[in-house]
C-alpha cells in the first residue's frame, strides 16, 4: 500500500479511475471483507490526502476521467 501511494503523483489524477473491481481488495477498515461500491469514499479520501487535495476535487476528476473511459 505503501508503494502504490509514493507511486500515486507519478501516476497522475487525470490518467485514475476510482473502482472496486478488486474483490478481495478491500480498503481499510474492512481488510479481509469482500470489497464493495460503498467503500469508493474511503479509497477517494486516501487519494485526496496522498496527493494534498481536496476529495471533492479528486472524486470530480475521477469522475470525468470514468465519463470518457465509458462514454457516459
Amino acid at each position: 500500500a505503501a508503494a502504490l501511494r509514493e507511486a500515486l503523483p507519478e501516476i497522475g489524477l487525470d490518467r485514475m479511475v476510482l473502482e472496486t473491481d478488486a474483490p478481495y481488495l478491500a480498503p481499510v477498515p474492512h481488510r479481509g471483507t469482500r470489497n464493495e461500491s460503498a467503500y469508493i469514499p474511503l479509497i477517494r479520501d486516501c487519494v485526496a490526502a496522498t496527493l494534498g487535495m481536496p476529495a471533492d476535487e479528486v472524486e470530480r476528476i475521477t469522475d470525468a476521467n470514468a465519463s470518457k473511459i465509458f462514454g457516459e
